[in-house]
């Protein structure tokens, strides 16, 4: 159980170390301190020891060069179990010091504004502080290295109660997250200049993302889990999200189907709303106002929607919530930008499965415009840095680019003799907007940019085709369909004729592309090739 006599303080982030660095004075050990901590420490009339004087060295290079010496690191690093070492540390007069007080420069924070430039992102490089903050956590036996603000009341609660000493215990975890916080920091480092050299998928990757909390448990109740938000945020996203009502909390699946559920929603400018279970929608709406788009939604697969997460894109007002907690519903969460009071209220109250509901708020959100001429809406979400998706597989992960576009206008061509009209176009990509978002093989039906069928990841895409038509019944008279992928036979277009679909998206680019084509003829289905993929797996 380490003494503390002797701290270190220096700290680019000065919340809370002035009543920090007065509660260990109070306790009567002394405070070696740098620059600008020094001058605030002793503003604050607190007794200040500088560095400068300690060492019996100035500070170097316009302050690059500071606690980068012997004195110190040897003051850390020396066992105080052994002789030798202590024996050497008498010999050079060495006063030892117990507890590193130390966050670091804020780079990450600086390489957030606008306009940065690479000399000045590499001046907030730290590098005496990560230096002193690993001696102290490498001899976690004999020394405290506190590095972030919300640990000093604990600190300052364990040294009242034990007379101005630390329990190894909390000595071993503060150094735990002492190489958690520096190697974070220096995954920001490496990644910032990984992009100042456009080096899109570098050598070697560095993630770091930060805990928001532990789940009940993962996809199945035996499986532990947690849940780990991005440090930048961009966009609207569910570290983000705020959670306003509903029980205590969500869990992983329910964030996965949550995360469904953004996705789709979000590539829409007009009111809409999803039904998601299981990852997939089984039910999408899109209309002139935010009720008759959850409508739409709700009715395109109303058994499945059973204990389903709701997403919807505008503020919810009453006459939806109304919707939403109609007889016969069962909602497991859901999310939208907000909600009106009275909105919030029939949500909370009309239905039992209110009080357990999970509300969650993102804030507004919008595409932002499109460099591409769309004729058909605005359907490429850009943002200002590119995001990366990442997936695990047995021993190492697989990095990609997001899938942000769901189609350019220019590659739009129908290759049917018939033409679609107006209505059939709209609801066409409407169709193809959703099957972005299903499993692969996936296969979507739709008609008045509502979904009726889906059929999501099958082996096959004439058995993904048949189960689509299988939910939409008698409804698929009429209807357009989506394919995520080409179709590699006439198949799925056979029994769309069979079924009385009038029209078809998909990408193209099949070696029976000809034949396809020829079965969309033969029943007089229009039919439009994307030259774009949407696998999903």
């Amino acid at each position: 159980m380490p003494k503390i006599k002797r701290a270190l303080i220096s700290v680019s982030n000065k919340e809370k170390i002035v009543d920090f660095a007065r509660g260990l004075s109070d306790l009567g050990i002394e405070i070696l301190s740098t620059g600008g901590t020094a001058r605030a420490l002793k503003e604050a009339g607190i007794p200040v020891k500088e560095v400068s004087q300690y060492t019996g060295s100035p500070s170097m290079l316009g302050g690059r060069v500071k606690t980068l010496h012997p004195r110190i690191h040897g003051a850390l690093l020396a066992l105080r179990n052994d002789p030798e070492q202590m024996k050497e540390v008498k010999e050079h007069n060495l006063e030892l010091i117990d507890m590193v007080v130390v966050n670091l420069y804020p780079f990450f924070e600086v390489i957030q504004k606008e306009g940065v430039t690479l000399e000045e992102a590499v001046e907030n490089i730290d590098i005496g502080g990560p230096t002193m903050l690993r001696s102290a956590a490498k001899n976690f036996h004999w020394v405290a290295a506190v590095s972030s603000p919300d640990q000093y009341s604990q600190i300052l609660r364990e040294l009242k109660e034990n007379n101005c000493s630390i329990s190894e215990d909390t000595c071993l975890d503060l150094a735990m997250r002492v190489f958690q916080e520096v190697s974070t920091y220096n995954a920001f480092i490496a990644n910032y200049l990984a992009k100042n050299k456009k080096q899109e998928f570098p050598k070697v990757l560095n993630l770091s993302f930060k805990k928001q909390k532990d789940l009940r448990y993962g996809e199945n109740p035996h499986q532990k889990a947690a849940f780990y938000g991005e440090w930048e945020r961009e966009g609207v996203n569910l570290s983000s999200a705020q959670k306003i009502w509903g029980k205590k909390d969500l869990s992983f699946n329910n964030l996965l189907d949550l995360d469904a559920a953004l996705n789709i929603v979000e590539e829409f400018k007009e009111p809409a709303a999803v039904v998601i279970k299981h990852t997939n929608p089984c039910g999408v709406g899109s209309a002139s106002n935010l009720d008759e788009a959850f409508r739409k939604a709700y009715s395109g697969d109303p058994l499945s929607a059973f204990g389903s997460i709701i997403g919807l894109n505008k503020v919810v007002n009453s006459s939806t919530a109304e919707k939403i907690a109609s007889p016969g519903t069962f909602i497991e969460a859901i999310i939208a930008p907000d909600y009106k009071e009275e909105a919030l209220e029939i949500l909370k109250t009309r239905q039992k499965w209110g009080k357990n509901v999970r509300i969650l708020k993102t804030g507004n959100f919008e595409l932002t415009p499109s460099p591409f001429p769309l004729p058909y809406g605005e359907r490429i979400k850009v943002r200002g840095k590119k995001s990366l998706n990442i997936k695990k597989v047995k021993g190492g992960i697989l990095l990609q680019e997001e899938d942000e576009k769901t189609y350019i206008s220019s590659e739009l061509k129908t290759v049917t003799q018939r033409e679609p009209n107006q209505t059939e176009k709209e609801d066409l990509l409407f169709a193809w907007i959703v099957a972005k978002w299903v499993k692969s093989n996936a296969i979507v039906l739709a008609k008045d940019k509502t979904v009726l069928g889906v059929g999501a990841g099958q082996m096959s895409r004439i058995d993904a085709c048949l189960l689509a038509i299988k939910k939409a019944g008698r409804r698929a008279e009429g209807a357009v369909l989506a394919s995520d992928a080409f179709f590699p036979f006439p198949d799925v277009v056979e029994e769309a004729g069979k079924n009385g679909i009038t029209a078809i998206i998909q990408p193209g680019g099949a070696l029976r592309d000809k034949k396809v084509i020829e079965a969309a003829d033969t029943h007089k289905i229009a039919m439009l090739f994307t030259g774009m993929r949407h696998f999903r797996h």
